[in-house]
């Protein structure tokens, strides 16, 4: 089952609520993304940290209704 980009950004958004989220459906299915997420929480945080604050906003539906994303994570500038 595919997800849509709005409520991969939903569900983002709602752990880290001043991210910038950009999303791009890599082959047009809603199974393969590719997701920036910009947020100031994640100042100080490695990128390994980064990515697992965001993959655990996605409450487990990495895998599942979501099959492939490429992140990308930074800090504002």
């Amino acid at each position: 089952m595919a997800m849509e980009a709005s409520e991969i950004e939903k569900l983002i958004k709602d752990s880290l609520p001043d991210a910038i989220v950009t999303i791009e459906d890599l082959r047009g299915d809603g199974d393969h993304y590719s997701c920036h997420v910009i947020s100031k929480e994640f100042e100080g945080k490695t990128r390994v940290k980064q990515h697992q604050m965001v993959y655990e906003s996605l409450q487990g539906r990495m895998g599942n209704e979501l099959h492939a994303m490429a992140l990308q994570t930074s800090v504002p500038k």
